[in-house]
């Protein structure tokens, strides 16, 4: 019989967009680096000091823009409720980050769980599916029609250069109105929106991925005022670059 949980973590190389779908609850945290996730026309950014929870047979895709490691949490059906959601991403607590790392002791095996272990694992599952009830906001939409796909893959290309919405509508082969009619349709805000969260996304990778200062990080996704890309992280993440940084750091 295997057990009822387990946990492991793992390195991995970047990599394009392929499909993850396991037959248990998963709890996905990243501790070094950062991934993208892409569910039901929406995206998100996983840093560490994050996790995601994604429900069981739940199929997302999964992008590794750059070098990440991995803790992730599994839990059969059954040992636990069904996740509040498909797929969630919230910010840990400490509390939860210390029984992730408690779980590690706990790999794939067979045979049930001894008590104490059980305990670990129940006290991980009711702490983070009460945080999933509380998501990021850290989340772009990712669209469903090819061209609003088409129009922010190359938005998210050129996220540092002075680009125009009228090329990008020339680009997708739309008139500026009618790709405008999209983003409002599928996004539910307008490009300029848009780009605004996606260079603030952009940003919490390159904050997770080394030691880059806030202002070489913020030229780099397309801001030449450090001022106005302070404001722009705070207003979709409730902290400054630095503060959001620290977070990552246990």
């Amino acid at each position: 019989m295997r057990r009822e949980a387990f946990a492991f973590a793992r390195d991995f190389e970047p990599a394009p967009p392929s499909e993850l779908c396991v037959g248990r609850h998963y709890l996905l945290c990243a501790s070094r680096g950062a991934l993208r996730l892409e569910a039901h026309g929406t995206s998100w950014v996983l840093p560490p000091a994050r996790a995601a929870l994604i429900a069981a047979g739940e199929p997302i895709q999964v992008s590794i823009p750059q070098p990440v490691t991995t803790s992730s949490v599994l839990f059969v059906p059954g040992f636990t409720p069904d996740p509040p959601a498909p797929l969630t991403v919230f910010d840990l607590t400490p509390l939860a980050r210390g029984l992730v790392t408690e779980c590690a002791e706990w790999p794939e095996a067979e045979g049930l769980l001894p008590p104490y272990a059980r305990s670990i694992f129940g006290a991980l599952a009711a702490v983070t599916w009460r945080l999933a009830e509380r998501p990021s906001p850290v989340a772009v939409p990712a669209g469903r029609s090819p061209e609003l796909r088409g129009a922010l893959a190359l938005t998210a290309e050129r996220l540092g250069e002075d680009l125009a919405f009228e090329e990008v509508a020339h680009h997708v082969g739309l008139a500026p109105r009618s790709l405008a009619r999209r983003f409002e349709e599928e996004c539910q805000m307008t490009w300029r929106a848009t780009l605004r969260r996606m260079r603030v996304l952009r940003a919490v990778e390159e904050l997770a991925a080394g030691e880059d200062s806030v202002t070489t990080i913020a030229h780099r996704v397309g801001y030449t005022s450090l001022s106005a890309f302070n404001a722009a992280f705070r207003d979709l993440t409730g902290r400054t670059p630095t503060d959001y940084r620290a977070t990552f750091r246990p």
